[in-house]
């Protein structure tokens, strides 16, 4: 299904050449109405006039999140505040938070983007659409209520956590489509699975984002719901979700290339890679009119897709997220993402899908402590098994990363579960 067939189609020819005059417009903006960009071009040596072409675009420098943080709260908007209509932030948890605002065209473009996505992925005005994401700052909750909205579904802003309440409204409700986080979305399906009310849902879609899942996590929530799971992405900074979306044939998640412009970039030199290398996300958010966002670090490890897909849809793709450059963690000089662990434990028997990392410094060098869930409690009374299954983690993730880390299973429920974004790590490094 298509929500804007003509755009979604369009030749690639004809997408290069409409993004072109956005960015031109774009750079035009920035430089004129942004006193950040302005400083950024004089000390580059350029003007907008020398972008006039797409591969001028590197010529422009990067835009990180410490500049919304040194720019907070407003100094990044390119609009004056009488027509800005909504405000969204990060949760500054590390600091002051980033702070995005909005047009009313803004807001049309945004719902459009996530109708676009939630289409692909085969939602219809039939679906009865509940959302538990946390309503607030966050852009996840609004950005998709008001997308699913326009396309006519039915929606229940429950937001996140209360999860007994959650699993009664979607038996009662009739709920069909979930809107979650995937920590929080295998959670509910665990718990749904516990309470035998499997059979008593409704669900067909889960819209998932706002943090990484694997292929064995979706694997899992799918067999426990027995749903379809697609990915979508975004970020505050350039829009909210809306950016990017998987299609019900999910082989890659399709980029609004209308209102998005995608680098690949070395994320230690700055370079950017020929097409199909894998490397850092750059995105430049070319038709937001309160923050044009000028060639975003995004910090996301994939790479881009420009094939056509089979569902008909001319975008390019970006492939599925392998890690962040910054969630990266570097023990003992080997590079280790979150998610090559996430999957040598979602394929292991006997463990449930749920752990934690720990990091520590002894004798000035970093040690890593994976700490992983039983599924079955009765394990620990039995030693030689227990032993066993230890080994076998331990092996599969020293084969997987490289690297000796020490492996801790812990009793079921033991690990703390997450109602919006997992925390994975655990940083006891500046511990005494």
């Amino acid at each position: 299904m298509f929500w804007q067939r003509e755009i979604e189609t369009m030749p690639r020819d004809e997408i290069r050449k409409m993004q072109l005059t956005r960015l031109q417009a774009a750079v035009k903006r920035c430089y004129e109405r942004v006193p950040l960009y302005r400083a950024k071009f004089e000390a580059a040596g350029i003007v907008p006039q020398d972008i006039r072409t797409l591969s001028d675009l590197h010529k422009i420098p990067f835009t990180v999140k410490d500049d919304f943080r040194e720019n907070y709260p407003f100094g990044m908007f390119a609009a004056p505040m009488e027509e800005i209509v909504r405000i969204h932030a990060s949760s500054g948890t590390t600091g002051k938070p980033t702070v995005v605002g909005y047009t009313r065209q803004d807001l049309d473009i945004w719902s459009d983007l996530v109708a676009r996505l939630a289409t692909a992925a085969g939602a219809s005005s039939k679906d009865i659409v509940q959302i538990a994401f946390g309503y607030g700052l966050f852009t996840g909750a609004f950005g998709l209520h008001y997308g699913l909205e326009k396309i006519g579904a039915t929606i229940v802003p429950m937001s996140s956590g209360n999860t007994e309440k959650q699993l009664m409204l979607m038996q009662d409700f009739g709920t069909t489509l979930l809107v979650a986080t995937p920590s929080y979305a295998l959670y509910l399906s665990e718990v749904a699975k516990e309470m035998g009310i499997r059979d008593k849902l409704k669900l067909r879609i889960g819209l998932f984002g706002a943090e990484g899942c694997t292929d064995e996590m979706r694997a899992q929530i799918e067999e426990n719901f027995g749903i379809l799971a697609t990915d979508n992405y975004g970020m505050s900074e350039l829009i909210g979700p809306g950016v990017a979306g998987e299609c019900e044939l999910r082989c890659g998640l399709h980029l609004a290339e209308d209102h998005f412009i995608a680098e690949i970039i070395d994320p230690e030199t700055g370079e950017v890679l020929p097409e199909g290398e894998t490397g850092e996300l750059v995105i430049t958010a070319m038709t937001k009119q309160a923050l044009p966002v000028l060639r975003y670090r995004t910090r996301d490890i994939t790479r881009l897709i420009t094939e056509p897909c089979a569902c008909g849809r001319t975008h390019a793709r970006i492939d599925k997220v392998r890690g962040r450059s910054d969630d990266m963690l570097i023990i003992k000089g080997v590079n280790v993402f979150p998610s090559q662990i996430e999957t040598v434990i979602m394929g292991t028997e006997h463990i449930a899908p749920h752990y934690l990392l720990v990091i520590r410094r002894k004798d000035f060098k970093d040690t890593l402590e994976v700490q992983v869930e039983l599924k079955d409690g009765t394990l620990l009374e039995r030693y030689g098994e227990l032993l066993e299954l230890e080994k076998t983690v331990h092996h599969r993730l020293q084969s997987v990363l490289g690297l000796d880390a020490k492996v801790t299973l812990v009793g079921p429920n033991t690990i703390e579960r997450s109602q919006g974004k997992a925390k994975r790590i655990l940083d006891l490094r500046n511990e005494k």
